[in-house]
This record gives structure tokens, sequence and C-alpha cells, in this order.
């Protein structure tokens, strides 16, 4: 590598920091104040672009008209998000906070659905920007002259906004509510105005950023998602909350990123070491190892994290005899499924699916639930029990039930390794390690050509001979499931269960009675590991093979709606939410070409009537019955009262 090849690949690293930055800006400004962790920030990065890519065609062919396209591109997306904090938002402040992310969650999925519908499944590459087109040379290099433009943007809106937050009343209030929201209520400040600015503020952010891409990438759908991981790792890095630390973090980052590609390939003690792979995966990387060494980020505060539920949690109880009864029963009608397939034949490969769901999500939930540890990243054991089996069968020529039995065990090793560092954390800090630590597998399996086929993944594995009818491997995936949620609910009523849930309510009490926390909530990890590859095991022979996109942070993602929805405060819960899950999943996308956004309203709907996720709202409610029917006096002796006080 030249001095001009460096230098050019360092220029290109500042252009790449000045983006992650406006974005991640935004994010740690809306983190701050109303401690949500928005996941629908993409969202508006991507309407920033398609916005500017309609404006800048129709506006764009003069300097005024392209710059002053991209401002109203960014203000409509800013309008846009106070139009949805307003609306939504704004009735989820009160719920858990993981419910928050859920309905930031169904956000993506109607934003998503919404670009589709206006501009299609197309990508769209917008004009360039008038009179930077060209390029400049650079120690015999050209440069393009946009680029020397977007390296000036992000620390000019850097100093913006250090201005807005240090020398306006605003900004006070804004750095204000970052340390104490309860103190600048008590002050008399109308909390709901500030949220809904601030929010608008970070909207503006990720729209701009989004909008100033425009002229260098073509807008496409898939742009939420792929912001949005890199955007969460930036804050995290920097620290959450802080403006100059997410800028710092983008720095890093996008310059660690350049280097590698600028490396190429090491020659390091007689092995080639191919440094430009490590570009999907170095953020994560070094976000993993900044939250090992500094948890509260390079420039962050150390706070006292948040739980995933500020009320008090119900004891858990043995099973009643009608729960017994009616779990019983639907054990039996689940087996007698086949006896009509004539009547349903779709229905057993749709429950298959349901199955694997449901101990996915079970497994998640046991750590989420009892454990009260956020995992972000439960994709990394699913994905590495299903490359586990996969690799056995194809590669190594293993039987089936061989690959079942040690295939899972790939997601055990990675489990004692991750929850090793993990359970050292607690809360938003823990759900970001364990996000991180799921990318680096994903960036693995999809790099790593010679063992996981890389993008194309594995394919051709399908069970032995035995298993050949969908019927019998319908009965072995009904058969494992049951046998999975019974081992988790009998581990939870065990004395380890408990030591599990007494950590969970009080670490401090815990540890002063002789509970080994840290060891118990990393076996903790290990078991939801454990399950959870014997979910991707099976998932991997019901499809016949696996791929890079079944593993990626969109089946995390989809663990944590299935566990909401049913409730992270029941053992039935993650049943439930599987189920309805998976079902209106299958239901919405066969029915309708917007499925994502079909779908996204009814989570959305879901997390506003059922706050406690469904199962967890139904049984509030029976309670609250029994107790009112309880404590409710007798028509006749209300009678006898009013006659004895008048007399």
């Amino acid at each position: 590598m030249t001095i001009s090849g460096l230098l050019i690949q360092l220029l290109n690293g500042l252009v790449d920091a000045s983006s992650l930055f406006l974005v991640a800006s935004g994010l740690s400004l809306i983190f701050g104040v109303t401690r949500i962790m928005n996941f629908a920030h993409g969202s508006f990065y991507m309407l920033g672009v398609y916005l500017s890519y309609t404006l800048v065609s129709h506006f764009g062919d003069s300097v005024l008209g392209f710059w002053g396209s991209v401002l109203f591109a960014s203000v409509a997306v800013a309008l846009i998000g106070a139009l949805i904090e307003m609306v939504i938002l704004r009735r989820v402040y009160r719920a858990p906070e993981l419910f928050q992310l859920l309905a930031t969650f169904s956000l993506v999925l109607i934003l998503q659905d919404l670009a589709l519908f206006i501009w299609g499944p197309e990508e769209l590459l917008g004009p360039r920007a008038p009179g930077l087109s060209g390029s400049v040379e650079i120690l015999g290099r050209s440069f393009p002259q946009y680029n020397l433009v977007m390296i000036v943007i992000g620390p000019l809106v850097l100093g913006a906004l250090w201005m807005l937050l240090n020398k306006t009343r605003w900004g006070v209030l804004i750095r204000a509510a970052t340390q104490d929201r309860g103190m600048v209520a008590a002050l008399g400040v109308n909390q709901a105005w500030l949220f809904t600015s601030v929010f608008a503020l970070g909207c503006f952010l990720a729209g701009l950023g989004g909008a100033l891409q425009e002229p260098k990438m073509p807008a496409n759908l898939a742009l939420d998602m792929e912001s949005i991981g890199t955007a969460f790792v930036v804050v995290v890095v920097g620290g959450m909350g802080s403006v100059s630390g997410a800028f710092l973090a983008a720095l890093l980052i996008a310059e660690i990123k350049a280097l590698c590609i600028a490396l190429g390939t090491i020659h390091l003690f007689g092995f080639d070491f191919p440094m430009s792979k490590l570009t999907l995966v170095a953020e994560f990387l070094v976000m993993a190892v900044i939250l090992v060494i500094r948890p509260w980020g390079l420039l962050g505060k150390p706070q006292v994290a948040a739980r995933n539920d500020h009320s008090s949690e119900s004891p858990l109880r043995a099973a009643t005899p009608s729960y017994k009864f009616a779990s019983i029963a639907l054990v039996i009608a689940l087996m007698l499924v086949p006896l009509f397939q004539d009547a349903f034949p779709y229905a057993e490969i749709i429950l298959v699916e349901i199955f694997i769901a449901v101990l996915f999500a079970a497994s998640l939930h046991f750590v989420m639930g009892p454990g009260g540890m956020h995992s972000f990243g439960h994709a990394a054991y699913f994905g590495l029990g299903a490359y586990g089996a996969a690799i056995l069968v194809a590669t190594w020529q293993l039987p089936m039930e061989v690959a079942l039995i040690v295939g899972p065990l790939f997601a055990v090793f990675g489990a004692v390794v991750f929850g090793w560092f993990s359970v050292r954390l607690s809360g938003v800090y823990l759900a970001m390690l364990t996000f991180a630590f799921a990318q680096i597998v994903w960036s693995i399996v999809y790099q790593w050509d010679d063992v996981t086929g890389g993008s194309n993944g594995i394919y051709g594995v399908w069970p032995s001979d035995w298993l050949s009818s969908s019927t019998a491997l319908y009965y072995l995936t009904l058969a494992i499931t049951i046998v999975g949620v019974l081992v988790l609910r009998r581990i939870l009523f065990a004395p380890f269960g408990l030591s599990l849930r007494a950590a969970r309510d009080s670490y401090l009490r815990a540890d002063a009675i002789g509970i080994d926390v840290k060891r118990v909530q990393w076996v903790a990890f290990i078991v939801a590991g454990l399950f959870g590859g014997i979910a991707g095991a099976i998932y991997t022979f019901s499809k016949g093979g696996i791929s890079p996109e079944a593993i990626g942070v969109e089946r995390s993602i989809d663990g944590l709606v299935m566990v909401l929805l049913g409730g992270v405060q029941t053992l039935f819960g993650p049943i439930v939410g599987a189920t309805v899950f998976t079902w209106l999943h299958d239901l919405v996308a066969r029915d309708t070409d917007y499925w994502k956004a079909v779908l996204g309203m009814i989570i959305l709907l879901i997390v506003l009537l059922f706050p406690a996720g469904i199962v967890g709202t139904l049984s509030h409610l029976w309670q609250w019955g029994k107790h009112a029917e309880f404590t409710a006096p007798k028509r006749g002796v209300m009678i006898r009262k009013s006659k004895e006080e008048a007399r």
C-alpha cells in the first residue's frame, strides 16, 4: 500500500465518519432524553434518502435547488418523526422499555412498506450535486469533490449541536433531561413537548444523513436495517446520550474500517490474513472490546442500568389442575392434526415453523424473563446450532441423528464464551454486547466460504429416510419442542431457577445470602444457548439447509417480538407470542403485498392494547376480576349497612 493510497482510504474513512455521526447523533439525543431504543431511526434515515431523491430529481438542477432539496427533505423527515412521536410513542413512554422497542420495531415494518408503496422496489440513484460532480487530485489520485464537502459537514454539525446544547435554554433542558428527567419535570418543564422537539431534532439529523447520501448511493428498502445496526454501535461506543462521544466513535470505527480496506491481505507468521474481510465485523469487534473494558462508552458516564420492567413481578406458581388439563388437551389436539391433512394440507408445514419458533422464543425468554437479562443477539445460538448440524451432515457426512445431538453443542460453546463476557454487564449494555456477538457470528458465517458456503449457505441437508415424510418430521419437531419447553419450565422451579429469579429481583440480597450471581446468570446463558441451538438444528432439517439470511439481526428481533407479544413475565407467554407472530406472519404475507405494514400495525395495536403482552395482560385482568369479585360487598350487606347508618 502506497502513501497516496493509504491517504485516500483515510479520507474515505472521514467521509463515512461524517455520515455515521449524523445518524448516530440523532439516535443518541433521542435515547438520552426519552430513554427509547428507537429501532425506527434507520427508517427515518431511509426516508431521508428517498425524499432527497424525489426533490433533487425535480429541483436539484441548480446549487440552491440541490441544497434546498436536501434541507427540505430533512425537515420533512423531522415533521414525520414529530407526528409519529405525538400520535404513537407518547402512549408507550410509561411502558417497559422493551415494549417501547417493540413499538418502534412495528414502525420499521410500516415505514418500509410505505416506502415500497410510494417509490417501488427498485433502487433509485439520483443526480449528482451541481458543481461538485468532478474530482480533485491528491498525491496523484483522484478524490471526489462531494466527498470533501461531506468531510466538512460532520464537524460543522457537531459544532452546531454543541452551540445548541450549551448556549441555548432548550439545550440546557435537553442536557438536564439526559441527566435527570424527574428533576426536569419537578421544575415544571413540559416534558411532552420537550420529548417531541428532541425526537424531531433526532429525526432531522437522520434525514439529513440520508439526504446527503443521495448523490453517492441509490435509495433502497434495505437501508433502514443496514444503518440502524451501525448507528447503535456508534452510540454505545461513544456513550449513551453523548453527542461528542458519537462523533469520536464514528471517527474511530470509520477509520478502522478504512484501514482494513487499505491493508488488504497481510502476511504474518507464514499465514495470510485478509484484513479487508474485517470491514463487515470491525465495528462490532470495537463495540465488544469497548463494552468489556469501559461499559459506559468512550465519553459516557456510568449509569445504573434499568431493568426490563419497573413493576413488581409476581412469583411463579406451579401449574393448576385446569392448566395441566388444558395443556394435555392441546398436545392431544396437535397430535391429531396429521389425521386431517386432506382438509388442512398446509397445517403441518406452518405448525413445524411454529414449533421451532416456540422453542426459540422459550429459550430467549429463559434469560429475559426469569433471568432479567436483555439479549438482542439470540440469533447467534440459533445460527451456531443450525450451521453446526448442517456442517456435520454436509461436510462430515454424519447421520441426522448425530447432527441433532452434536450440532447444538456448537451453540453451547458460543454461549459459554459470549455469556462469560455478557453477564458482567447489565441493562442496555448487556443487550448491545449480545448484539455485537451475534453480528460477529453472522459476519464469520457470511464470509467463511470454505466451511459455511459464504453468502450461499449450505443446502441439501435433509432428514434421514425414516423422516422423509412431512408427518414424521412433524411429530419429531413436536416431541422435541414439548420436551424442551418442559425441561426449561422444570429448571425454573428447581433450586437453580429460584437462584436465577432471586438474582433478577435483588442482586445485592442474592449475593448476600451466598448466591454466586454471575455464575448463575452464566449458566442461564448456556442453557438458553443450548435450546436455541436445538431450534436452529431442527430448522436446518425442516428447510433442507441454512443461509446467513436466516440468522441475521432479523432473527433476534423476531425472537424479541415473540417474547414481548406473549408477555415476558409469564411462562406461557413465549408460546403464545411465537404462535401468534408466526401465524400472523404467514397469514398476512400470503394475503397482501404490503404484509410488513399490516403486520406492523397489528403488532402496534397489540402493544397499545396489551402493554404487558397478551398472556400477561389477560392474566392481570383475570386476577383483577377475581380480586374485585372477592372484595365487592354483597347487595344485602350494603342495604343492611345503609339501614344501620340511617338509624
